[in-house]
């Protein structure tokens, strides 16, 4: 299983198939006011101003933080409106579940019917149907994980060499999905904002440190100078491997854990390897797609020693409650 990638290796979202969060805010009430609180939604208006920002602009030769490519990917959604791209928000709801026109209506429809009267089979076929035309839902981890870290693993080697860029955040799934970035009360119909249960936690922290690696493995490979980026993405290749081989310890009976370790250990990290590389994190790519396809977390307990407990969540999760 492979993605789409965009010349600078974020995610790409087709600008032109972006609805906007007012869209998914209709039926999203709760979920629509948690990102309001969020830094995710807040980068629309606060980021452009901070000193950091204008600084990195400047060292990038960049006019406008709104309007060149090399921010906008990372920190905004863009909508294609009357033939011209135009920033419409932060990063929102279609950066983590999919550029949303293909799919929106397929799964709110209910399948011609109502949410009492559609068939448990039809709701099946309803989702399988989004999914194909884009839409990531909660449980395709692989995917959601890979659009995180397809940004908070800095994409861009000059933006880091040339601009002074951090080269990314100091990231983990658990952490950051458990904090204030926290929207899952569709099932309790606003009532609660649903923490992960444990076997949720553990195939978040497994699957966010594959995903680390595999993004690291594939960022050494496209560096070109042996300055800030190429070494930092080492240390974070390095500092993965070492995790992965702990959890490997802890959870011995799932051998993906291990396999992923060995292939992290294929290749060098240095520079003019792309090919071994990438076979390394396709190779780790192939075994996140099996692990969460085979398994939910369940039987890996011997995790739970190792997954940041909530003192290290970032920011506080919203309250449900009553919105306007």
């Amino acid at each position: 299983m492979f993605f789409s990638f965009a010349a600078d290796g974020a995610v790409a979202s087709d600008p032109a198939k972006i609805v906007g969060a007012n869209a998914c805010a209709e039926c999203h009430k709760q979920e629509a006011e948690a990102w309001k609180g969020t830094r995710h939604f807040k980068t629309f208006s606060e980021m452009p101003r901070k000193a950091p920002a204008k600084q990195i602009s400047e060292k990038m030769g960049l006019r406008r933080i709104k309007s060149e490519s090399v921010c906008l990917n990372c920190h905004f959604t863009m909508q294609q409106k009357n033939n011209r791209q135009e920033v419409v928000s932060g990063i929102s709801c279609e950066s983590c579940h999919g550029a949303a026109q293909d799919w929106i209506k397929v799964h709110s429809g209910f399948s011609g019917k109502t949410a009492k009267t559609e068939t448990k089979a039809e709701e099946d076929v309803r989702w399988k149907l989004a999914e194909s035309k884009g839409m990531i839902r909660r449980h395709s981890l692989y995917q959601l994980a890979t659009n995180c870290y397809s940004c908070h693993v800095v994409p861009k080697e000059g933006l880091v060499n040339k601009g002074g860029h951090k080269p990314g955040s100091s990231f983990d799934l658990v952490s950051w999905s458990q904090g204030e970035v926290r929207h899952n009360t569709w099932y309790s119909q606003g009532k609660e904002n649903v923490a992960a249960d444990a076997a949720r936690k553990r195939m978040l922290y497994l699957v966010g440190l594959g995903v680390e690696l595999e993004t690291g493995l594939r960022a050494i490979g496209k560096a070109t100078a042996r300055k800030t980026y190429a070494f930092e993405m080492a240390k974070r290749v390095d500092r993965a491997r070492k995790q992965l081989a702990a959890a490997a310890k802890a959870a011995p009976d799932v051998p993906e854990i291990a396999e992923m370790v060995e292939f992290a250990h294929s290749a060098g990290l240095k520079l003019k390897n792309d090919r071994s590389l990438t076979v390394a994190a396709d190779g780790v790519s192939k075994l996140l797609a099996s692990i969460t396809e085979k398994y939910d977390g369940s039987t890996m307990a011997g995790l739970d020693g190792l997954i940041p407990k909530s003192d290290k969540y970032k920011g506080t999760a919203r309250k449900a409650g009553a919105v306007d």
